[in-house]
C-alpha cells in the first residue's frame, strides 16, 4: 500500500518538463516500432529534455547517455531518410557471436562506469545508471541499422531504467519505462513479422 501512496505523491509532484519528456519519448518508440522516420524527431526532443532532467537529478551517466541519444537521433533520422530513397533497407538479424561481443563490451563498460561514478562522484544509483547507459549505447545503434534483436536489449534496459528512475523519485519517467518495456515487446514482434515478409 505504501508503494501506491509514494507513486501518487511523486506523480503529483511531477513537473510539466518531465511530463512532456515522457510524452515525446513514447511517441518516439511508437513511431520507431512502425518504422516511421519521424520517430527520430520525437526522440531528439525527449533527449534534449532529459539531458536537463537527469543532470539536476544527479544522474550524470544518464545525462551523458541522453546526449548520445540526441546525436543518434540525428544519425537515425539521416540513415532512415537515406533508406527511404533506396526503397528502405531491410530489418536484419545479428549472429550470436556479435551479440556475445556486444554483451562483453557493454558489461566491461558498465562495471568501469559504475565503479568510477560510485567512488569519485555524488552520482545517484551509479551501477543501475551505468548498466542502463552501457547497454543503451550499442542498442541505440542497433535501432539505426534495423537489427531485430535491439528490442530484446531494450526490454532488459527499460526494466533496469524503470528501477533507476523510481528509486530517484522520477515516478512518471519510471512508468514511462514500464510502457517502453511493453512497447519493446510489441516492437519485436512487429519487426519480426516485417522481417518474415521482406
Amino acid at each position: 500500500m505504501e508503494i501506491w501512496k509514494t507513486l501518487i505523491e511523486d506523480l503529483r509532484a511531477t513537473d510539466f518538463l518531465e511530463g512532456f519528456a515522457v510524452f515525446t519519448a513514447i511517441l518516439y518508440i511508437v513511431f520507431i516500432s512502425f518504422k516511421k522516420t519521424i520517430g527520430w524527431l520525437f526522440g531528439a526532443i525527449s533527449s534534449m529534455l532529459y539531458i536537463f532532467i537527469c543532470y539536476i537529478s544527479q544522474l550524470y551517466i544518464e545525462t551523458g547517455l541522453q546526449l548520445f541519444y540526441l546525436i543518434m537521433a540525428f544519425y537515425g533520422w539521416y540513415m532512415w531518410t537515406e533508406d527511404s530513397k533506396d526503397n528502405d533497407s531491410p530489418i536484419i538479424k545479428w549472429p550470436l557471436k556479435k551479440h556475445l561481443l556486444n554483451i562483453l563490451v557493454s558489461t566491461i563498460l558498465f562495471l568501469i562506469l559504475g565503479f568510477v561514478f560510485d567512488n569519485y562522484t555524488n552520482q545517484a544509483s551509479p551501477y543501475a545508471d551505468a548498466f542502463a547507459t552501457s547497454f543503451s549505447l550499442t542498442t541505440t545503434y542497433l535501432v539505426t541499422i534495423k537489427v531485430l534483436e535491439n528490442w530484446i536489449y531494450w526490454i532488459i534496459v527499460d526494466i533496469v531504467a524503470m528501477y533507476l528512475f523510481w528509486s530517484n523519485s522520477l515516478s512518471l519517467t519510471s512508468i514511462m519505462y514500464l510502457s517502453l518495456t511493453i512497447s519493446s515487446v510489441f516492437g519485436y514482434f512487429k519487426w519480426r513479422k516485417i522481417l518474415r515478409t521482406q
